[in-house]
């Protein structure tokens, strides 16, 4: 799948590239320049446009290698991976996390890291590359996997591809779900309100959620969940030869869930990552507005830049 929007800042490159070579070769010798103006004066005019275009090329090479290859930034658009980041928050992804790719094509040039349970990490959406997503990497490669959606927690046997290794348990821990500062509620058009209640909790206001931390091996995060909310099972990817609710990942797969368990598109309804979907890893918030999806900023929320959990 072709990056649209990297091969448009190729070719302006390019193309700014061209006018700079231009530029260096016609018009950075004096006397070269007088030549022209004697013999042509209305070249003048189309010196300063090549300029111009030319002023632009080293910018537009910092910018695409920069961005193809060290960090890109993204929006968080959606309140899938709540409360870790809300909507509104900018990050960069650290695109090397995983490896050097193409930017064009995102064919892995050269391997650096696989990634890891806990990375919270964009990738293109499986079914539609077009679309990418942000989700909390959960399970490797040959991990059985197991959520229950009514004590609302994860079961890992890693390397269960191997039988004789599959009653082996990831350590995964859990403390006591307690209420959180957000409220939940739909606007006119039903869509999700998220609200950060500062002050005494009003019903009025929305539903209630509630945050626990849960820990996955050395990583501890928090999530959030609607206690009033039960999962359909049937909706669930339904892996053959699996129970519902289990899966099992395949290599070079990945299994990833959002950190708003209740309120989150993920594996658990579409199935696996491929790796080479994967984009990089979000390292960190540069930028926070206050807003709610589809709508406008009301404002900036500074405490929340820094590095991401």
């Amino acid at each position: 799948m072709i990056n649209n929007f990297s091969l448009i800042l190729l070719i302006a490159t390019l193309f700014s590239g061209i006018f700079w070579i231009i530029d260096c070769v016609l018009f950075s010798n004096k006397k070269n320049t007088d030549v022209i103006e004697e013999k042509f004066i209305s070249i003048k005019l189309l010196e300063k446009l090549i300029q111009s275009i030319s002023s632009l090329f080293p910018v537009l090479i910092v910018v695409f290698f920069f961005r193809s290859f060290c960090y890109e930034p993204f929006q968080i658009p959606s309140g899938s991976m709540m409360p870790t980041l809300l909507v509104g928050d900018f990050i960069l992804v650290e695109k090397f996390s995983y490896g050097i790719k193409n930017p064009i094509t995102h064919q892995t040039l050269i391997s650096i890291n696989k990634p890891k349970r806990g990375d919270i990490a964009v990738f293109r959406y499986p079914n539609n590359p077009k679309i990418n997503y942000i989700k909390r990497i959960i399970s490797i490669p040959g991990d059985k996997i197991t959520y229950n959606p009514y004590s609302k927690t994860i079961k890992v046997n890693p390397a269960c591809s191997n039988k004789k290794n599959c009653n082996e348990l990831l350590q995964i821990t859990y403390t006591n779900i307690e209420p959180s500062n957000f409220t939940r509620s739909l606007n006119e058009n039903n869509s999700i309100i998220y609200q950060l209640s500062e002050d005494k909790y009003d019903e009025n206001i929305g539903l209630r959620l509630n945050t626990r931390k849960e820990t996955i091996g050395t990583i501890t995060h928090d999530i959030l969940l609607t206690n009033e909310t039960r999962d359909q099972i049937d909706l669930y990817y339904q892996q053959d030869g699996q129970s519902p609710a289990t899966w099992t990942v395949p290599e070079g797969q990945y299994f990833v869930m959002g950190d708003n368990r209740d309120n989150s598109l993920d594996s658990r309804y579409w199935g696996f990552v491929p790796e080479s979907n994967f984009v990089g890893k979000a390292v960190v918030i540069w930028m926070s507005f206050k807003k709610q999806e589809n709508m406008w900023p009301t404002g900036i929320r500074l405490n929340r830049i820094g590095v991401i959990n």
